[in-house]
């Protein structure tokens, strides 16, 4: 078996989805969000999430994660909250000793909904249907965290079929 925990940054609020992988099938396990409080300075903020996050891969104990890659053609006003948050995700699945792969938006949203333009709605509800949960799991950071595990699950089976060809 493998355990996988899929991870949408975000300063104000962070996703994670974890999902099993036994005998080829993806199976829901967990969803939730670490949340902060805008009032708290952007330092409490990190400290926070570090401290959450580190307490749910003890508990969790997955094998492999998954992070979303930032993309913000727009509004750099958030990215840089984003990316802050993201340092401290990515430092701690490293303390953790948790392997890392990052997927951009359209690899998740391809891989999950067949097209990489396809919207939040579509992504959210294919969740649903691929997990076989009776509704949309929210918030939607956590169900956009449930798809960049099953994303990461999808395309390491690729990989590991494209290098067995080699």
């Amino acid at each position: 078996m493998r355990r996988i925990i899929g991870i949408d940054p975000g300063l104000s609020s962070t996703g994670y989805g974890i999902i099993d992988i036994q005998k080829n099938t993806a199976n829901y396990v967990s969803h939730g969000v670490i949340q902060t409080q805008s009032t708290d300075s952007t330092g409490a903020r990190l400290q926070k999430l570090h401290k959450e996050l580190y307490r749910i891969l003890l508990k969790a104990k997955p094998d492999e994660s998954s992070v979303e890659l930032i993309y913000f053609a727009k509004n750099m006003k958030t990215a840089i909250p984003v990316a802050q948050a993201r340092g401290v995700i990515l430092l701690a699945l490293a303390q953790a000793g948790i392997p890392i792969q990052e997927y951009t938006p359209l690899e998740i949203k391809q891989t999950v909904a067949g097209r990489g333009r396809a919207d939040k709605a579509q992504v959210q509800n294919m969740v649903k249907l691929i997990f076989r949960l009776s509704e949309v799991p929210s918030p939607d950071h956590a169900a956009d965290a449930l798809a960049i595990a099953y994303c990461h699950y999808c395309l390491s089976i690729t990989d590991k079929y494209y290098k067995a060809g080699e």
